[in-house]
């Protein structure tokens, strides 16, 4: 085992792997997105977040199609559509066509709600992103997204 000089805050083959870099960058992001929103005085979660925007952009949406789309797991998508139907942000009625299916839709209030949540993840953001230029964010986002694509 050899003894060096420490060069940054993690050993140099974790910091040398983009696997090891994205875990930690998760790790924080996570960190300050639960931190945003336990200071905002709904009481919701970035999982209510991300079901109200996809409602907002995608329109109405069964219960299945919006755990798909938004990542989070079926009966977590349940409970946390109740909770925002017992506030008033959404609602939920039967599928017409497929009574064994309950459509949800955003209210007013939800996209009103929506509205206040993204000025919370925007200074999230802001913070995160801290460090780096304007050019860099745009190019850290456009390496991300072909990641991801």
């Amino acid at each position: 085992m050899r003894s060096a000089a420490r060069t940054g805050p993690f050993p140099s083959r974790l910091s040398e792997r983009a696997t090891w870099l994205v875990s930690r960058l998760h790790a924080r992001s996570f960190g300050l997105l639960n931190a945003g929103f336990e200071s905002h005085e709904s009481g919701l979660r970035g999982y209510h977040y991300r079901l109200l925007a996809a409602l907002d952009e995608w329109g109405p949406a069964s219960q299945a199609e919006l755990g798909r789309s938004t990542g989070i797991d079926r009966s977590d998508v349940t409970n946390a559509l109740h909770d925002l139907e017992s506030r008033g942000l959404v609602e939920r009625a039967v599928d017409p066509t497929h009574k064994r299916r309950n459509i949800v839709t955003l209210t007013a209030d939800g996209g009103e709600m929506l509205t206040e949540l993204d000025h919370v993840v925007e200074g999230v953001q802001r913070d995160f992103l801290a460090p780096l230029t304007p050019a860099q964010r745009k190019q850290l986002l456009d390496l991300m997204g072909r990641l991801l694509a």
